[in-house]
């Protein structure tokens, strides 16, 4: 937790090595030559980033830009092959009322897909962790829970219109 890293700071000076924790997020391939979208608060401050994609295949990513106050990061791999890319849509055409799916990593359970429906769009006052975003949330009851930040939410044509960023 962020308050354990804080006590190791102010009484040590820093973090050591041991202590340094783990975390887990989600993302999806934009690009089929290794871009890949997430949160930007699954990335920030990671000493290695690793992906490991649904074939098995691990790969050390680079962070090759972050917007903190939208919460998106992009990463880079360098795959081995092309990779399939998650169809990107448009979210102004999404209804409330439409069923969305989400799909991530909650807990650690990889390639894990729920389903629910928008129930609002145009979000603004989300603050995730305490934190003030440029918020446009799309509001859904699909179940998004810790590892799941960075996947896609994914619209019934099949095609990501936001990413898991909160639960509120």
């Amino acid at each position: 937790s962020n308050q354990f890293k804080e006590y190791l700071k102010k009484h040590y000076g820093q973090i050591p090595k041991e202590y340094m924790m783990k975390g887990a997020g989600s993302g999806f391939i934009v690009n089929a030559d290794g871009w890949i979208l997430t949160n930007n608060h699954v990335v920030e401050n990671a000493a290695k980033i690793e992906v490991r994609l649904q074939s098995g295949d691990s790969y050390e990513a680079k962070v090759v830009g972050t917007d903190p106050k939208t919460d998106v990061a992009l990463l880079r791999i360098q795959p081995k092959g092309r990779l399939a890319v998650a169809p990107l849509g448009d979210s102004d055409v999404l209804e409330t009322g439409e069923w969305v799916i989400a799909i991530g990593n909650p807990f650690g359970l990889n390639h894990t897909v729920t389903a629910g429906i928008v129930s609002a769009k145009h979000r603004k006052d989300v603050n995730p962790d305490g934190r003030q975003l440029y918020a446009n949330f799309i509001q859904t009851d699909a179940s998004i829970n810790p590892g799941n930040s960075g996947g896609p939410l994914i619209s019934i044509r099949g095609e990501v219109i936001g990413i898991n960023t909160a639960i509120n």
